[in-house]
């Protein structure tokens, strides 16, 4: 086979906490994944690690900083806690390692600056563990909107919701990042971002907290555009499940549910409204984690400019702590 079509060979991945979102969602992906290969699984627990190889293969070893000491590794996959994001991805960046991190990169801007800059410096490519934005239903909602199909967008709105978690659930412990909005508030910021550009402002925010536990369960933020578009974005722990979006037009409107959490088989509907005509669309269905996977890698593969996307990293994080920062917040007693 010529040198200019070989296939490179996979990227070299391990992981860095087997977590059950793991084993549910990225690991099955992995699998249905050709441009990586998982190499190793690391956990605090060496039983726990060898559950998780025994399944999906890659060699299991206890603490994660053996795995970052070893030479078969091109990438690590964090999947710990959101507080434990910052420390272990910056041992990894300065082990000379590519670096995919579960959703908040960090907990805050500061945070965030400090690896991408470590990023640069090494050469190496990190990004976060948004999946939803590589499902292909979005560039053809994208498509639909940029061929007029509800004539000028002037709303936006996202929510995304999940029921209570129980008892002893990370997401509830203030010291590991948890909270509703770095947990699924994100996800409605990086939708508004898709849709409405990167010179979004916030211009007000609530949080209703959990005063016993010091963490967010839900709120609301009432971002604007450049362009004076608002994007109107809630999240929740403390509801049923909701994960959708919509843009309102001067000449329609469109729905997209299942936006942010799609299983690969489902097929998508979109919804678009126009005067007293309802139409339902059929979208393609995806598998958004294996679709991330491959990005990951071929970003890596291409040495794409990590000083770019350091950019659209650092304008997340502080979309989010603006909304956290300028919050009204609300005490609820549980």
């Amino acid at each position: 086979m010529d040198a200019e079509t070989a296939t490179p060979p996979p990227l070299r991945l391990a992981v860095l906490g087997c977590a059950e979102f793991a084993w549910r969602n990225t690991l099955p992906a992995v699998r249905r994944t050709d441009e990586v290969l998982l190499t190793v699984l690391g956990s605090r627990d060496g039983a726990k690690a060898a559950r998780y190889a025994e399944e999906f293969g890659g060699e299991p070893v206890e603490g994660y900083g053996k795995v970052l000491e070893r030479h078969d590794v091109d990438a690590v996959y964090i999947a710990l806690p959101t507080g434990l994001h910052h420390a272990w991805a910056r041992r990894a960046l300065e082990a000379g390692k590519h670096v995919l991190v579960e959703k908040p990169l960090a907990t805050g801007l500061a945070q965030t600056e400090d690896l991408v800059e470590e990023a640069v410096r090494r050469g190496c490519w990190l990004t976060d563990g948004f999946q939803f934005p590589h499902h292909g239903q979005h560039a053809q909602v994208r498509q639909f909107v940029d061929e007029g199909g509800i004539g000028e967008p002037r709303f936006f709105t996202a929510a995304f919701g999940i029921p209570p978690r129980p008892p002893g659930d990370v997401r509830h412990e203030a010291d590991l990042g948890g909270g509703a909005l770095l947990d699924v508030g994100v996800y409605t910021v990086r939708a508004a971002r898709m849709f409405l550009g990167e010179d979004l402002t916030v211009r007000g925010s609530t949080l209703r907290m959990d005063t016993a536990r010091g963490v967010d369960l839900g709120g609301s933020a009432l971002l604007c555009s450049g362009g004076g578009v608002p994007a109107q974005l809630s999240f929740s722990f403390e509801t049923s499940y909701r994960s959708s979006y919509a843009l309102w037009g001067s000449e329609g409107a469109l729905t997209l549910e299942r936006a942010f959490t799609p299983p690969p088989a489902f097929r998508p509907t979109l919804l678009v409204r126009r005067g007293n005509d309802t139409q339902e669309l059929p979208l393609t269905p995806d598998d958004q984690p294996a679709q991330l996977m491959r990005a990951f890698a071929r970003a890596v593969r291409e040495g794409a400019s990590m000083t770019a996307h350091g950019e659209e990293l650092r304008r997340q994080a502080a979309l989010v702590d603006d909304i956290r920062n300028r919050a009204l917040r609300t005490a609820i007693r549980l």
